[in-house]
């Protein structure tokens, strides 16, 4: 059966693919032989310019040929790559032959060639690719779909910061809050594992077969190794790890994967928080001409873009749970157990990109329902109670808290019952009018002021 978004087995590249272009280029096949060209060519021309290895001068053909490889590496490449694998059943080793097959065509010295993949083992290869990709992938996806999703959900804050919100804390009616203020909570948490994604260092080594430069100090031992590799790793634009076995530990690849796992679990909790205000009315959906709810019942406008967020959030998550407790693991020196698994790295990646979409969407949907608030709050006047109790205990009134279990524990109490009991009170006349003029509605302390003064500064 022909490969399509229609026979395709994951739904990342079947019925999400549309969502994922940009995604398919970095952690794709193509996306994976392309980043190792990329490292290859670059540690061929930094052997090039080494003084003590004598390379011939790079002719400009040659450069140019090396210089397209880097920079513009298409689909014809990476079919020609996938040809010699099939042939040699080596991946890593397909591109250094295909590289000198470029070089053949360029018209470079044999000398030049045989210095491609000098020194390496796969792992020097993919250890730098994986991190290129990932580097990449956080930079121009993973941190702007967390900066579009944090500045739509700090509007929102900003702009419903007036607007009260009954609280429910163990699913029971609990003191006032607004709008604003619940949204800006989330805009917090997300802002902080934004930075600590961020501030994660994205490691690599080029340092040959078990980390220790044996093959590199045989064949020029006068030429300063280490500081060749930590020097070429960093202007990749990564950190370079000096001490590694065979493979870079993959240690960093667990802190990038954590921290990506705490964002996507505060932003289960918001879909869920959000699902929830859409069950009560607090919330309201914009239909979309066209769109169909159910398939039997009409009038509805189910809250779907917070279920999927979150299903894929919850994929994701179990991915990025497994890369962080497996890929610091290798028996002794080396073995193969991350090579497969560093492969599905693109599929948490597409989760979460397919999940920050469906939150775009949905937040889009969203409208509040004032009337539906207020009337939430004018059935629960039992709230106040709490500020009652503390007005009572500062001025010293015996069992404050007992009086007014008494009074709310369990039932409802209407607003002219609670005044009524407010009024009974032996209180000084200003604490009193402050606590006559207290509703469920402005009962909502400085939430407003916390919600208006959110900062979106990065």
């Amino acid at each position: 059966m022909e490969l399509s978004t229609l026979t395709a087995i994951s739904p990342a590249d079947g019925r999400y693919a549309g969502r994922l272009g940009g995604l398919r280029k970095l952690f794709s096949e193509y996306g994976l032989i392309r980043f190792r060209i990329r490292v290859e060519v670059a540690w061929l021309l930094t052997l090039a310019q080494l003084p003590g290895i004598d390379l011939p001068d790079i002719p400009a053909a040659v450069r140019k040929s090396l210089d397209r490889l880097a920079e513009q590496f298409d689909m014809t490449h990476a079919r020609r790559v996938k040809e010699i694998e099939s042939g040699i059943n080596h991946d890593v080793k397909a591109v250094e032959y295909f590289i000198k097959e470029q070089l053949t065509d360029a018209g470079a010295a044999e000398r030049l060639k045989e210095f491609t993949h000098f020194a390496c083992t796969s792992e020097d290869i993919n250890n730098l690719a994986y991190a290129l990709m990932l580097d990449e992938t956080r930079a121009t996806l993973l941190l702007p779909g967390q900066k579009a999703l944090i500045d739509r959900l700090a509007g929102m804050a900003h702009d419903y910061a007036a607007l009260p919100l009954l609280s429910r804390t163990h699913g029971q009616p609990a003191s006032p809050t607004t709008l604003g203020k619940e949204l800006a909570n989330v805009v917090y948490r997300l802002q902080r594992q934004r930075t600590q994604l961020a501030e994660v260092s994205i490691l690599g080594k080029m340092n040959g077969a078990v980390g220790n430069y044996n093959a590199h100090m045989t064949a020029f031992p006068e030429i300063d190794w280490p500081a060749v590799s930590e020097a070429f790793v960093c202007g990749l634009g990564l950190e370079f790890n000096p001490f590694t076995t065979q493979i870079e530990p993959h240690d960093w690849i667990a802190e990038y994967c954590h921290a990506l796992s705490r964002s996507n679990t505060v932003l289960i909790d918001l879909c869920r928080d959000v699902w929830g205000y859409v069950s009560l009315g607090f919330f309201r959906q914009h239909a979309v001409a066209g769109e169909v709810g159910s398939s039997t019942m009409p009038h509805k406008i189910n809250p779907i873009d917070f279920e999927n967020a979150e299903g894929n959030l919850g994929v994701a998550n179990a991915l990025l749970g497994h890369f962080a407790a497996k890929l610091p693991i290798s028996r002794w020196q080396r073995d193969l157990t991350d090579s497969t698994v560093l492969r599905n790295l693109g599929v948490a990646m597409g989760h979460i990109l397919i999940a920050y979409s469906s939150l775009e969407k949905g937040l889009g949907k969203l409208a509040p329902d004032p009337e539906r608030m207020t009337e939430d709050l004018d059935d629960n006047w039992e709230v106040v109670a709490e500020a009652v109790q503390t007005v009572m205990r500062r001025y010293g009134i015996d069992s404050p808290y007992e009086k007014l279990k008494e009074f709310t524990r369990g039932r409802r109490v209407g607003g002219a019952a609670m005044r009524e009991f407010i009024a009974s009170l032996d209180l000084p006349a200003e604490a009193r009018d402050r606590l006559l003029a207290l509703t469920p509605a402005n009962y909502v302390g400085n939430a407003a002021t916390l919600a208006g003064a959110l900062s979106t500064e990065e």
